[in-house]
């Protein structure tokens, strides 16, 4: 079976790293909130650009500490894309507040900026753009709006870890940038985990004291708060792993470039990467309207492919309350019933690529 993702194969990469990682914390007994958690927030905050990192249990709830710590909550709207996980509004929706939806662009599947003020309104107080499959949102004329509106702006990076724009890693552009530390993404823990970012002292505390009860002193609580902890095992893997994350997103690229080789002169759209950015390839998503046929075709001959995502969240039982009837999400449909993500993972070996290619020329030469 050749896989889309393979967090096993990196866990072999680094093992023997890992392995002295994960026993140096169970030898000295401090499992949550210690030294590996305080390192790891300072590397990784490095890494973006930024002055504080926050560790927590998930992407979804580094997002949702994000929007708390902007004091975002009921009667309030928080604008986003459809076409994302649906981390991305459940987090919106644990504060209390109201996803909006706009469409995306159609080459690069990030939010459209020029469909944004038609959305705002009095009670928007938050965009959070997805930088997705490791792809810049193009943030210029985002910002520009939020700024000019007085809206708040948290960067969704969950599939973008070290990807550029215009030189500045994601996470770095927003009031707050929030990852993920899913097993499969491009810094990938061996469990849950995630991280908000921020460049503001004031967040960063009430993102603090939010991620554990609201305590500011041991059992003592000075608002709400949940209990979404970074645990220090998580925290000793990533803190192996993101001293070769550069490197091994240069091996997602250098997959990418060959796809993009094997895969050019056939009825198949391959990704674009935005100009002035870097893409890092958490997914290599390719485009066909015989998208099923070449699934089915894939995963026929043990090569598992996968739709990111198949149902926007707008035409989800849970979610179709949110859509206004004069809303336009036509770029997001199409993009649900077109898009299909190859393997790809930085210990993906070239001659199974070559296999994946052979396949896929198979059906559609």
């Amino acid at each position: 079976m050749i896989l889309c993702s393979n967090p096993k194969a990196q866990y072999y990469s680094y093992k023997d790293e890992i392995d002295k990682a994960v026993l140096n914390v169970l030898d000295k007994g401090w499992y949550v909130l210690g030294d590996e958690v305080s390192a790891f927030e300072k590397e990784f905050s490095s890494f973006v650009g930024v002055s504080f990192g926050i560790g927590v249990g998930s992407g979804t709830a580094a997002l949702h500490l994000a929007l708390a710590a902007c004091d975002i909550g009921p009667t309030d709207q928080v604008i986003t894309v459809s076409h994302t996980a649906s981390a991305t509004v459940s987090a919106i929706e644990l504060t209390g507040a109201k996803p909006v939806f706009v469409d995306i662009e159609k080459n690069y599947y990030g939010l459209d900026a020029s469909k944004l003020e038609s959305v705002i309104n009095s009670k928007t107080k938050a965009i959070i753009p997805v930088h997705i499959y490791g792809q810049p949102v193009d943030l210029d004329p985002i910002l520009e709006i939020a700024r000019r509106n007085n809206i708040k702006v948290i960067e969704d990076c969950a599939q973008a870890h070290g990807a550029l724009y215009k030189g500045k890693p994601v996470g770095s552009f927003g009031d707050m940038g929030c990852f993920s530390f899913y097993p499969t993404k491009n810094l990938g823990a061996i469990g849950d985990g995630g991280i908000v970012v921020t460049n503001n002292e004031e967040l960063s505390e009430k993102a603090k004291l939010l991620r554990q009860y609201g305590w500011e002193k041991r059992y003592i609580s000075s608002f709400s708060g949940w209990n979404t902890r970074l645990d220090e095992v998580q925290a000793a893997v990533l803190r192996v792993k993101l001293r070769y994350l550069d490197a091994d997103n240069k091996k997602r690229a250098e997959l990418a470039k060959m796809y993009d080789q094997e895969l050019s002169g056939i009825d198949l759209s391959l990704p674009l990467t935005r100009p002035n950015s870097t893409h890092v390839y958490h997914l290599y998503v390719v485009r066909s309207k015989q998208r099923d046929r070449i699934l089915k075709f894939l995963g026929d001959r043990e090569i598992r492919a996968l739709v990111h995502y198949p149902v926007p969240l707008h035409l989800q039982p849970a979610y179709k309350k949110l859509v206004s009837n004069n809303t336009s999400l036509r770029e997001s449909e199409l993009a649900a019933e077109e898009v299909l993500s190859l393997p790809i993972y930085p210990e993906l070996e070239q001659s199974d690529l070559r296999l994946v290619c052979d396949a896929i020329k198979e059906i559609l030469q």
